[in-house]
This record gives structure tokens, C-alpha cells and sequence, in this order.
């Protein structure tokens, strides 16, 4: 996730079917067909985000979801990092993973 010119990574700790539609979505990679908590897709580096994603499912870009801070989400690590699995295909891919539409 970009947020203020700096990428993180996401806490795997209540990230949803919403939030995975959103990013699915806003890659052009289809529906979300599995999201996967505990770094499946390897640790990744720099920053955690840690406040916690309250997208609808229906919002243009993870940028415009709604967040909220929770202490429960500060002890996240690179070992709590989310993957997840899309259905389609592009020439982006997330990071880490096997195809486009993983990572």
C-alpha cells in the first residue's frame, strides 16, 4: 500500500473480503479468490500498516477506504503480512507471489 510516499505492507489482522475486492478491483486482476493472513507469500519490508482497512467492497482504490487506528494492530509484524489471491491476470503483480494476481 502507498501512503505517503512510502509502500508498506498490510497487517493480515482484519482484512476482509471487502478490503480484498478493493484491491483486486483497483489491479484489474478480477475477484478475490482467496486472502491469506501470516506472510504466505513471504515477510515483506519498510512499514506495517497497522490501522485497520474498513472498505465497503465498492471504493475505486484502497486509498479511499476507510481506516481506524487500534492498539490490538500494534504488534504486527512482517510475520502477520497478508497475501492474497485474485482471479484474473495483468501485467502488474503483487509482490512475492507465483503469478500477477498473487502476492
Amino acid at each position: 500500500m502507498l501512503h505517503g510516499g512510502s509502500w508498506s505492507t498490510v497487517c493480515d489482522a482484519d482484512f476482509d473480503q471487502q478490503d480484498a475486492e478493493v484491491v483486486c478491483q483497483e489491479l484489474d486482476c478480477g475477484i478475490p479468490v482467496k486472502v491469506l493472513g501470516s506472510a504466505a507469500f513471504g515477510r515483506g519490508e519498510g512499514q506495517v500498516w497497522t490501522e485497520e482497512l474498513q472498505c465497503r467492497g465498492n471504493e475505486s482504490e484502497i486509498y479511499f477506504c476507510p481506516s481506524s487506528s487500534s492498539l490490538k494492530h500494534s504488534t504486527c509484524s512482517h510475520d502477520n503480512d497478508v497475501g492474497l489471491i485474485c482471479s484474473g491476470h495483468t501485467e502488474a503483480r503483487l509482490v512475492n507471489g507465483p503469478d500477477s494476481c498473487s502476492g
